[in-house]
């Protein structure tokens, strides 16, 4: 009975040897994806980001000119100028409506940011975990292996045993350093769009 048990947990161990290392694949190209949109994220967007936020809070309380071409002629990023001219242009809409609506757009925001650092989070988790069942599953017929002599078969399963463990430890590494990266500077945008929001509230309040 339990060589029988035996047998069924290799061949379970064995059947998932391909789909570990498929999920590893899976992994370092999901990286790689993410590496590739945070170096373009970089020159794209974080080296243009060059607003003077005290300035720019100072023009939208005490406005010499329309509230929208401020936002406009701002230094801040795309996105953030779109969801800031969105309030900007309810002009109809009560105070607390559009306080309504700001909230609504900076929790959208935020959950964009999320998204993208919880792809290189799981990352992060998963790599090592696959990397490590990668490394037990060859083991196994690579010690019935040395207990025969089949040097070969042997030194196959090892192989593939350091091949899995380091795909798994770079995966994570990298998702590692990529959701560092992005939570400091999301965390940056999130905190300028929020004061700025906030100014530009007052302001469309006081010329009302």
């Amino acid at each position: 009975m339990n060589w029988n048990l035996s047998d069924a947990l290799r061949a379970v161990s064995a059947a998932l040897q391909t789909p570990v290392i498929l999920i590893l694949l899976l992994l370092i190209a999901v990286t790689i994806v993410m590496l590739g949109t945070l170096i373009a994220e970089l020159f794209t967007e974080r080296l243009h980001m060059k607003a003077r936020l005290p300035e720019l809070l100072n023009e939208l309380e005490k406005p010499q000119k329309p509230l929208s071409d401020v936002i406009s002629e701002s230094a801040l990023l795309k996105r953030q100028k779109k969801a800031l001219l969105t309030v900007c242009a309810q002009t109809e809409l009560s105070e607390r409506k559009r306080e309504a609506l700001a909230v609504e757009l900076l929790e959208s925001e935020k959950a964009r940011y999320d998204l993208r650092v919880k792809i290189t989070d799981l990352v992060m988790k998963l790599g090592p975990m696959f990397g490590l069942l990668g490394t037990l599953i060859p083991l196994g017929p690579g010690i019935i292996a040395l207990g025969r002599g089949d040097t070969y078969t042997l030194s196959t399963s090892l192989l593939t045993a350091f091949d899995t463990t380091v795909a798994g430890l770079i995966a994570a590494a990298v998702a590692t350093v990529i959701s560092l990266i992005r939570k400091r500077w999301y965390a940056r945008y999130m905190g300028q769009l929020d004061a700025v929001m906030e100014s530009l509230l007052e302001g469309m309040e006081h010329a009302a």
